[in-house]
């Protein structure tokens, strides 16, 4: 079954590390993409580069960056062929976000 692992990571998470730091968590990510249930998956540009989009009332409301009020930023996503949730899950435990003040959703995909 696919899943989509969600990645939202912690505002300033990485700062204060040393190069060393970011070296290996980098690695971490770049060992996942490797992973032989990886489909696909890309980090997303900073938060502050987004545009929201909304309707109301007929009108298209733009807004720059994401929803003001978040403690995590959608940081990016994987695409994954999993066994089952818990082989999804287990994945999603590696991501380095979700021991650095992030999380990772798991969501299965609807098969077409």
């Amino acid at each position: 079954m696919k899943y989509a692992l969600l990645i939202n990571e912690r505002p300033g998470a990485y700062d204060g590390l040393t190069a060393g730091e970011r070296a290996a968590i980098t690695a971490e990510y770049v060992a996942l993409m490797q992973d032989e249930r990886m489909i696909a998956g890309e980090r997303l540009q900073p938060a502050e580069t987004a545009t929201t989009v909304r309707v109301q009332g007929g009108r298209t409301l733009m807004t720059d960056g994401p929803f003001a009020d978040t403690k995590e930023i959608f940081g990016g996503f994987y695409i994954v062929e999993a066994d089952d949730l818990d082989d999804a899950l287990e994945l999603a435990a590696r991501v380095p976000a979700a021991r650095l003040g992030g999380s990772v959703e798991v969501r299965p995909l609807v098969e077409r």
